[in-house]
């Protein structure tokens, strides 16, 4: 069965006005002096429990926000990876002295937001709700309600979402990446698991939350239109009942570099793009006197949209819709790392621009600094805005044991930077020969290309164990493209059957963020297609083609098609599988893994369909379009009026999987008017 896709881009456009007066547009305009930063200092005091209380007065606005953060560092849970986690989503279910339903009305009523996590939480509201918001915030932390039933909910809920990242190269990447850097039985590169979730009681909830989400080294940042005076009492009465743990944390697992820059890679037979990462672990901190040299640097290389990586990789070769780096000064886990998606085929091209980009960063333009500093200077301005940036500034002073006047003379710091102190933080941060260059993709895509760049290349598992190349599977003489076809038409049904069917009408659900969304889509012979997909029983895209012409509607906006998307969807047949053996198009390539299934590769000019070599059922196809490629997974194969059909149907959209499953098929019910 043949899925049809079409994609709407909406354009907006801005008009502006220029005064009468001569304004030479291609001159910069000129940088202002650096002006005086006044940020205000927090009022302090610390709780008998350990729990550091910083107060910032902010009365601009009557609003207030509550940041609390635990100074600890990372802790190994082993074969119950993931309990932080799923403790962490008890706390917004009650407490033993309200129940769920009370508790989240009570933050709705008061139009509050409240939200935690494993290392702390936060609060905002306005100031007339916040001693009633503070207490809802306490009462979570020091009186958390843990139940069996609920913490099971949690752990579906995370089991869900691990099994739909199981394809998924960006999750995986983020993954095994952390865990080849860190080592993955260790407290830094560990990953939850659908064995490690199963595993977790309520006796590990409550004792996770015993040992770890304590007041011990906390800190709790208050920042708006409120007075210490005030503040504090309020304080002493929610959180002085918090118990200290005393912890005892083991020392961090160590950790380092390769000796020698290597390609790690991680076989995703489903991906269309390849998630490349280029990382190395350094020691910088904030508190370092390269630091602001590091931080620029990197703004340099790949902090946004007129940065070199962005520049070479997307603008110059067009390889990715973008290419960034971060530099990230943690107390635990300072690393360097650049990343991007990029098309298969240019893979191996990408790598080599990204370590060309590293190894050139050691030296920089005097103009390229300048931009820098003033980007950098107009952003930390903008920053002091938002009151969580007081909190954030106040939190990092204490924990990273910064000098009191490192943000007063922040853009002093900046200004300082020279081009020479650029190459000496470079040469301790960016480490292009003792990096890690990580990709999850196509292997049988990727490999041969990647291996000619000279560098170790070594396969990993999607749980970080090392693996041999897998080599690539030879198709049996007796397999050709005609029998690959007709293995597959006699496992749906027959010719016969097969050949009967005229339309097929499709009903199906999925979820998107957490919404459910509904989908019909009819299909009939001669390339017409209907489909409607709707949300809160509002239609969100409708599309319909009777063959000839057709238009995609969204948002209350008509579009007709246009000839390449027209194209796209004028196949005459709803099964391309009666034309392969007639089309000089399409050709056998081989067998590869998809859907976790060995599976015949059958290659169009745009088009790629996979059939399972044990069953001859379609496992899946990589779409070609407009957008770019769309692969979908099928199984879940029944019988439909004398023809297999697949129940489950999942789409990677940009990323993304959206898992349809489908209600009902209606065959050869579908009528002109529903076309129109």
């Amino acid at each position: 069965m043949k899925k049809q896709l079409t994609y709407m881009a909406v354009a907006f456009l801005f008009a502006g006005m220029l005064s009468a007066q001569k304004i030479d547009l291609n001159a910069m305009p000129k940088p202002g002096p650096t002006p005086a930063i006044n940020i205000a200092k927090p009022k302090t005091f610390q709780l008998s429990n350990g729990l550091t209380v910083m107060v910032v007065e902010n009365n601009k606005l009557p609003r207030v926000s509550a940041s609390l953060s635990m100074d600890r560092p990372p802790y190994y849970e082993g074969n119950i990876t993931g309990v932080s986690e799923i403790m962490a989503e008890q706390l917004e279910n009650g407490t033993t002295n309200m129940s769920k339903d009370e508790f989240n009305k009570k933050v709705d009523f008061l139009g509050a937001n409240l939200n935690f996590s494993s290392g702390g939480a936060s609060a905002s509201s306005l100031s007339k709700y916040f001693p009633e918001v503070l207490g809802l915030m306490a009462d979570a932390i020091v009186n958390p309600k843990f139940s069996a039933e609920e913490i099971q909910n949690s752990k579906e809920r995370t089991i869900e979402g691990l099994k739909s990242d199981e394809k998924n190269a960006s999750s995986i990447a983020a993954r095994v990446s952390n865990a080849l850097m860190y080592g993955k039985n260790t407290s830094r590169g560990e990953f939850e698991t659908v064995e490690s979730i199963g595993k977790i009681q309520l006796a590990d909830v409550q004792n996770v939350y015993k040992k770890y989400y304590a007041p011990d080294n906390a800190y709790l940042v208050i920042v708006g239109d409120v007075k210490f005076d005030q503040v504090k009492p309020m304080v002493e009465k929610a959180f002085s009942s918090w118990k200290k743990a005393n912890t005892t944390f083991a020392p961090l697992e160590p950790a380092s570099n390769v000796a020698k820059t290597e390609i790690n890679v991680v076989d995703v037979p489903s991906a269309v793009q390849s998630v490349v990462s280029v990382s190395n672990l350094n020691n910088l901190k904030m508190k370092d006197p390269n630091y602001f040299a590091a931080t620029m640097a990197n703004y340099i290389l790949g902090g946004g949209g007129e940065a070199r990586l962005f520049m070479n990789l997307r603008e110059k070769n067009g390889f990715t819709y973008g290419a960034y780096s971060s530099m990230t000064a943690s107390k635990y886990s300072p690393e360097f790392s650049a990343e991007s998606s990029v098309r298969n085929e240019v893979t191996d091209k990408a790598v080599k621009e990204f370590m060309n980009e590293l190894n050139a960063i050691s030296t920089v333009k005097p103009e390229e600094l300048e931009n820098a500093k003033a980007k950098l200077k107009g952003s930390f301005i903008m920053s002091l805005e938002k009151p969580e940036t007081i909190a954030r500034f106040a939190l990092n002073q204490k924990v990273q044991d910064l000098p009191s006047d490192f943000y007063t003379n922040y853009l002093k710091s900046i200004d300082k930077v020279t081009t020479v102190d650029i190459t000496n933080a470079v040469k301790a941060t960016i480490l292009p020969n003792q990096s890690r260059i990580f990709i999850a993709g196509k292997a049988s895509d990727i490999s041969e290309g990647l291996e000619k760049l000279g560098y170790p290349v070594k396969y990993f598992d999607k749980d970080a164990n090392p693996v041999a190349k897998a080599a690539a599977q030879k198709v049996d003489a007796s397999v050709t493209l005609g029998s690959v076809a007709d293995k597959y038409i006699n496992a749906i049904g027959g010719l016969a059957a097969v050949q009967k069917v005229t339309s097929i009408a499709t009903d199906a659900t999925t979820k998107v963020q957490g919404m459910d969304m509904t989908m019909k889509l009819i299909q009939a012979k001669g390339g017409k297609m209907a489909m409607e997909m709707k949300m809160m029983g509002n239609t969100v895209q409708k599309i319909i083609f009777d063959g000839k012409s057709g238009y995609v509607e969204a948002q209350g906006q008509k579009v007709p098609l246009n000839d390449k998307q027209k194209a796209e969807m004028s196949d005459p047949e709803l099964f391309p599988e009666l034309t392969f053996a007639k089309s000089a198009e399409y050709k056998l390539a081989g067998i590869e893994k998809y859907n976790n299934e060995d599976s015949y590769v059958v290659k169009g000019a745009k088009d790629t369909y996979y059939y399972s070599v044990k069953t001859g059922l379609k496992t899946g196809e990589v779409k070609g379009g407009e957008q770019g490629s769309v692969p979908t997974s099928y199984a879940d194969y029944k019988e439909v009026s004398g023809v297999k059909l697949p129940f489950t149907i999942i789409q990677n959209m940009g990323g993304m999987d959206i898992n349809l499953a489908v209600k009902s098929y209606v065959v050869n019910q579908a009528k002109d008017s529903d076309f129109k």
